[in-house]
């Protein structure tokens, strides 16, 4: 997806540093967005007034939202409130009834999942994602597999990097069915980030996983800001999610209803009375 200089490829979740190096990066990936549309240097993800029905059943009423590259965005609510649905429709799973999905001002609404992965839009659902059968190093190679802008080389120099980022080099041997549940995470975003997104969203990367490897996990979303990565996470562990994020929305039955800071969505009414409940604190 990126530019196959030496430079690029010894920083996998750096980012270019000016406009110009993202111009040539998108007309690189292969999508076909002009290279003209961009004229904001911040890389900006947007949603504006999705919805998406089932039958009779509307799971996402007019939703809108925007982040910038190098942001923790959290996107909280209870069950069933539309949450995991509007990550599918930012990825490309599903289409919405209505509205539009924007990558830096280039409409995207339309486009296939490849297309947006090579853009810069990475996933990372909450069921498990991993090849069981292979190691943590030939889960991480078939995703680099798919980099045409790389030479065998720079592969497996981003395969060191990446397995040197995450720490877990010393399990690169291991097949993926023995991993904890949070060397599998780990090994998770790893491939994520085989393909250097400009954006990760994350559902439920907390579950299931021991309070070590969430303080983990936690201090890799964090490193990804650093390096210019945008992050929208989503996970019914609030008080983690909330200490990492920069803004948050609170999503209740499709609508969006509280979107602010850590401190003002804590400090909100209706995000305490729809979600976080009275005695809430971090």
């Amino acid at each position: 997806m990126r530019s196959s200089s030496s430079a690029t490829c010894a920083r996998p979740f750096g980012r270019p540093s000016a406009r110009s190096d993202r111009v040539s990066d998108d007309v690189q990936a292969g999508a076909t967005f002009s290279a003209d549309a961009g004229t904001d240097a911040r890389v900006r993800l947007t949603a504006a007034n999705l919805t998406k029905s089932y039958g009779r059943k509307m799971v996402v009423r007019g939703v809108s939202f925007e982040m910038h590259e190098g942001e923790i965005v959290g996107f909280l609510g209870p069950n069933g409130a539309g949450k995991t649905t509007c990550f599918y429709m930012i990825v490309g799973f599903i289409r919405p009834n209505s509205g539009r999905i924007y990558l830096s001002g280039r409409e995207i609404t339309r486009r296939p999942m490849y297309q947006r992965a090579r853009a810069g839009i990475s996933y990372l659902p909450q069921e498990p994602s991993v090849f069981r059968k292979l190691t943590v190093e030939q889960n991480i190679k078939a995703v680099l597999e798919t980099r045409r802008d790389l030479t065998r080389a720079q592969k497996r120099q981003t395969l060191e990097e990446l397995l040197q980022e995450l720490g877990i080099e010393h399990k690169r041997k291991q097949r993926a069915y023995t991993l904890s549940g949070g060397e599998r995470r780990r090994t998770e975003i790893a491939r994520s980030l085989a393909i250097r997104p400009r954006f990760l969203l994350l559902d439920e990367p907390f579950a299931g996983i021991d309070p070590i490897a969430v303080y983990e996990i936690k201090q890799i979303v964090a490193k990804l800001s650093a390096k210019g990565i945008g992050v929208l996470i989503t996970d019914h562990n609030v008080r983690d999610t909330l200490e990492i994020t920069h803004r948050s929305y609170i999503i209740k039955d499709g609508e969006i209803v509280v979107a602010g800071s850590r401190e003002e969505v804590m400090q909100n009414e209706i995000a305490r009375k729809v979600y976080l409940g009275d005695t809430f604190t971090i």
